[in-house]
């Protein structure tokens, strides 16, 4: 069975940081794109950054310079390092797993950013 279990979402004030953690298990870590998505009251899901198997990353415009993506296959764990965090990444942040056709998602943790 395929799990995604995020973990280190919480209440911070603006310009903080936090470290969100995804721990997957019942997947090939490996040949897996990770990502984290977030989606806020009111908005649609939004990929956030994402790390492919060989490690090319992407992310939106808005956290650009603010967050990192990383991964420890070691570990079977993705990594959101969020710096500098304003109001606007107030957010349920999802984890994805992607390969071929197969798609998994974690349950969410809350980020909740005051200004």
């Amino acid at each position: 069975q395929v799990q995604l279990a995020e973990s280190g979402g919480g209440l911070v004030q603006a310009g903080g940081s936090l470290r969100l953690s995804c721990a997957a298990s019942g997947i090939i870590f490996s040949i897996n794109t990770m990502g984290w998505y977030r989606q806020a009251p009111g908005k649609e899901r939004e990929l956030v950054a994402d790390i492919s198997s060989g490690g090319r990353t992407k992310y939106v415009d808005s956290v650009k310079g603010r967050f990192t993506i990383s991964r420890d296959n070691a570990k079977k764990t993705v990594y959101l390092q969020m710096n500098s965090l304003k109001s606007e990444d107030t957010a349920v942040y999802y984890c994805n797993g992607r390969f071929g056709p197969a798609n998994h998602w974690g349950q969410g943790t809350q980020v909740t950013v005051s200004a």
